[in-house]
């Protein structure tokens, strides 16, 4: 999977309300084991790891999607490298409503907020959605780029 530009100076307005009850926001530090251990259970432990490091910085860049205080999402930037968005998940009951896509605008804005005038969508899965919502720009030669010694998962 390639890993993608996007321009974050010029990153489209959200338009799409999301369900009710949905939240999405920065996560806080008390919320750090909880959220780590269910991206954790939810998707896998390399993104737990990351998650990890995302929670470890000040201001904190990892975001959270809740539906009635319960988590129901994620996203990180910073975690793999520095200026690099993902990795990001929604619990597979709460997909197709919109709330991926509001957490990775919120996690760009972030990291525009932070200075950022480019983010870099590493090892991106879904490359033509991405490529629609930002018009992202595949990076050649970037396959695999800094996972190329990455541990198998397990």
């Amino acid at each position: 999977m390639p890993d993608l530009l996007v321009r974050l100076y010029d990153l489209p307005e959200e338009s799409r309300k999301l369900p009710t009850g949905v939240i999405v926001r920065r996560g806080l530090a008390p919320e750090r084991r909880r959220v780590v251990e269910w991206v954790g259970r939810t998707f896998f432990a390399g993104w737990a790891s990351e998650c990890e490091v995302a929670f470890s910085g000040h201001p904190i860049s990892t975001w959270i999607a809740t539906r009635d205080s319960r988590l129901v999402g994620f996203a990180c930037a910073d975690a793999t490298a520095k200026g690099f968005f993902g990795p990001t998940g929604v619990d597979e009951a709460e997909r197709g409503q919109g709330i991926g896509l509001a957490l990775l605008m919120a996690t760009l804005r972030g990291m525009r907020e932070a200075g950022y005038a480019y983010a870099i969508i590493g090892g991106a899965g879904p490359v033509a959605f991405y490529q629609k919502q930002l018009d992202a720009l595949e990076i050649p030669g970037s396959v695999p780029g800094p996972y190329r010694y990455l541990l198998p998962r397990e």
